[in-house]
């Protein structure tokens, strides 16, 4: 069956692990061109998702398409001149420098008629350019801080010069700085670059700022999809998530802010609420016409 629909999609796409069902009858189509973030629970699915959708685990039902073939009809080339993936906490052989990382992202393009060329050399270089990596190629990646390793990863991702890159995870275990660094990155490859790209994050504020696509995913089905404004409500955080919290505008960027309330934040609504400090609110957010005093 072939699909004149471009770019990646699923149609009843049903994955599962040692026989255990995860996704279930999953339909998906991810906009070209864009940010797409799959938010959820622990073990809700979404890096399974990816995996699928990465061809890295075969259905038992469904199907993943790639410019409208399935994925599993094509060459395991032909998907990586397409797709690049950074799973979750990759590792490298010990000893390897930057560039030797990097270059390994020409691999699809190699064969014993075309061997390593100036082309694959210009586009290697383009990619430790465009992640700020040049002065560090030469290095080990073992010397590397978390976050320059994970721009090493991003730019041998880059370097197998595809349309769409799937990223599962890609701020785990870095601080806040390194996590904004990597974010920021990707944001300027799909600006610039007209790139699409599908990451699994974990912190919804960061998801809400950076996305244009949302996908909030629960028990392996998916719950809602959209702009970020429509998905991130207090009804989906509190479903997906089994959190209360409240919903506010971002300060810097307007986007949906997820803030839980929690034990001590359910503490404290109720000694603001029989101080007066809330007022007549039931909300839960500070009346500021109660809090702001001369």
């Amino acid at each position: 069956m072939v699909l004149t629909m471009k770019g990646l999609s699923t149609k009843g796409l049903s994955l599962a692990y040692d026989g255990v069902p995860i996704i279930r009858d999953l339909n998906l189509s991810i906009p070209t061109e864009q940010i797409s973030v799959l938010v959820g629970a622990n073990g809700c699915g979404k890096s399974t998702l990816l995996r699928g959708l990465a061809r890295l685990l075969k259905p038992y039902g469904g199907t993943v398409y790639l410019d409208g073939q399935s994925i599993f009809n094509l060459s395991t080339k032909d998907v990586a001149k397409q797709l690049g993936i950074l799973p979750q906490g990759p590792v490298a052989p010990e000893g390897l420098t930057v560039r030797d990382l990097v270059a390994q992202g020409r691999y699809p393009y190699q064969n014993w008629l075309q061997q390593w060329s100036e082309k694959d050399e210009i586009i290697v270089q383009q990619a430790l350019e465009i992640t700020s990596l040049l002065e560090l190629a030469e290095r080990g990646l073992d010397t590397l801080s978390g976050g320059q390793r994970q721009r090493a990863w991003i730019a041998m991702a880059l370097a197998q010069d595809t349309d769409i890159l799937l990223l599962d995870e890609p701020t785990t275990f870095l601080d806040l700085a390194h996590q904004i660094e990597v974010l920021d990155l990707l944001y300027e490859l799909n600006q610039h670059q007209g790139r699409t790209i599908v990451m699994v994050l974990h912190d919804l504020n960061q998801a809400c700022r950076y996305a244009d696509y949302l996908v909030a995913v629960k028990q392996g089905r998916i719950f809602t999809a959209g702009e970020p404004k429509q998905v991130m409500t207090e009804e989906m955080v509190q479903e997906v998530f089994g959190l209360e919290c409240r919903i506010l505008a971002d300060p810097v960027v307007g986007t949906p802010m997820c803030v839980p309330i929690g034990r001590k934040g359910r503490v404290n609504m109720g000694e603001r609420f029989f101080s007066g400090e809330m007022g007549n609110n039931s909300t839960g957010v500070l009346n500021v016409n109660h809090a702001i005093r001369p």
